[in-house]
Formats: C-alpha cells, structure tokens, sequence
C-alpha cells in the first residue's frame, strides 16, 4: 500500500484532492476524515502541509503534495517528482510603506526580521550578507512592524492585497513556490514502489496537460485543407477524417489551446467551416 500524506486544509487541501481526483482516484474517506482509500494500492493521510516534508522523510508516508516553500524550509531530503502547478505564491520580504526600505540594501544592520520560515529567512539574509534578526512568529506576520515586533517580515505573498492593506510594501523575493509532489528515496529504490510513483505521475501529467486545452472539431472543405493545417496545427497537426457522404467536406479535430479558441473558430468560419464543435479535455497524454 502506497501512502499519500496530503494537506488536511486550506487550498492547498483542495488542490491536491481535485488533481487526483481527475487523474482517477477515488476517495473513500474513514476514520473521521484523518485517512481515505484511494482504491487500488494507494492510501491517504490528512495532515498538517507542514508537517508533510517530515512525514514523508521519516517514512510515515510513502509520497506527500504540499508546498515547495514548506519542504525547502523543513530541510528534510526528499526527491521532487512534479510541479503540480497550483497554490503558486512566493516567499517576500516586505517592509512598511514609510520605513523607507525600498529595496535589500536598505534593510538597517541590526534589523529584526519577524517570519513563519526562520530557515529560509536566515539562509536568504546569510547569502545576502546582511546582518538582521530572525523572529519567528505562528503567524500574522504582516501585523508584526505595526506593533514594533520586528522592522520588516517574509511572508507568503500571492495578489500582495494582505499586504497593501498593513500598509507594507514589497521589496524582495526569497523564493517562489507552488505545490509539489514529492517522494522518500527510499519507495524509489524499490522496483514496485517506483513504477508505482511514476503511474501516479503519468495520471496527474495527463491532467496537467489538459488544463486550458480544448478539443476542437469541424467539417471543413476539402479544398480548404492547407489553410486549415495552418489554423489547427494541434499537438502534430490536426486529424482529418473523411465524411460518410465523401462529399467536398471532411471532419478536422484538433487540440487547441484555449485563449486561442476565439481567434481559431473566426479563422475557420472564413475557411467555409461548419459544425463547429469545442469541448473541454479531461486528460490528456502527447
């Protein structure tokens, strides 16, 4: 039984469940929401994201989803398998709007440095070499200047709008980070443990590449086929297949991506197109 040590909350939480969902996972949740079958050979563990790194390094879980920003700040060793694309924020420092930081070097010998990653935060100050203060805080950084606690924070950033309404501007990034899936070395030291990870990674690749690709098809005239092409490149060009009647129409499918849906049904109606169909992929493997 492979175990999978995902986020019990958050949008982390949701992320990873409708990700594995779609790569066709099941959940058959028991034992008060703290663990779920995924059927098959994989098994779920709701916990903490942060404690997600620990878990899979000391063997508790087999592979975890969290965030790059949270494996990099606990230190463990574990072994990247994918970039899932989603939770992206970044690691900032960030300073009041009349401190008159602007910038890194600006930052006062001496500075306190108030953060929920005190890793990260030194290790990125040390590169700097810049001599501060590391307060660690549970939380609510962004409140941490206003009461005198600290000077400027790291916190997670994503829209930078918690910021602008603590009056704090941001000045640097230490890291940008998003969810990862991740795996102990030792499940891939071990034959079935490995070909196990790399059937998950296949599945949730196949979602990653469906994401804002649309599946296209259209009759087309015959005679129109060149142009077409050069509308629908698809993947490797699009498939065209002939129409029962063989007629001076044929079928043309494609997958487009979707910011150029509007653009490529234009091209095509010019064409002589008809029958113009788009729908949303599910999964996808190039």
């Amino acid at each position: 039984m492979i175990r999978i040590a995902l986020p019990n909350k958050g949008r982390l939480a949701e992320g990873a469940r409708e990700l594995l969902e779609r790569a066709g996972l099941e959940f058959d949740m028991i034992d008060r929401a703290l663990q779920a079958s995924l059927g098959g050979q994989f098994h779920a563990l709701f916990v903490r994201a942060e404690d997600i790194p620990e878990f899979v390094a000391d063997g508790a879980a087999d592979l975890g989803i969290t965030g790059r920003d949270l494996v990099a700040e606990s230190g463990r060793c574990v072994n990247t398998l994918l970039d899932l694309r989603f939770g992206r924020c970044r690691l900032a420092v960030a300073a009041r709007d009349d401190s008159g930081i602007t910038s890194l070097r600006d930052v006062p010998d001496g500075a306190r440095v108030a953060t929920v990653f005190p890793r990260l935060t030194a290790e990125y100050f040390a590169a700097a070499q810049r001599n501060v203060t590391v307060v660690p805080v549970s939380g609510a950084a962004e409140i941490a200047p206003h009461l005198g606690v600290a000077d400027i924070i790291v916190d997670l950033v994503s829209t930078g709008s918690t910021l602008k309404v603590n009056g704090l501007r941001e000045i640097d990034t230490v890291l940008d980070s998003s969810a990862l899936l991740i795996a102990r070395q030792e499940l891939l030291a071990n034959e079935a443990g490995l070909q196990a990870a790399q059937e998950l990674v296949a599945a949730i690749e196949s979602v990653l590449h469906a994401r804002n690709k649309r599946y296209l098809m259209a009759n087309v005239p015959r005679s129109a086929l060149d142009d077409v092409k050069r509308v629908l490149p698809g993947i490797s060009g699009p498939t065209i297949v002939d129409v029962l009647d063989g007629g001076e129409h044929v079928a043309a499918h494609a997958v487009v991506d979707q910011r150029d849906i509007y653009r490529v049904i234009t091209d095509l109606k010019k064409l002589g197109a008809t029958g113009i169909l788009v729908t949303k992929i599910e999964r996808l493997m190039p």
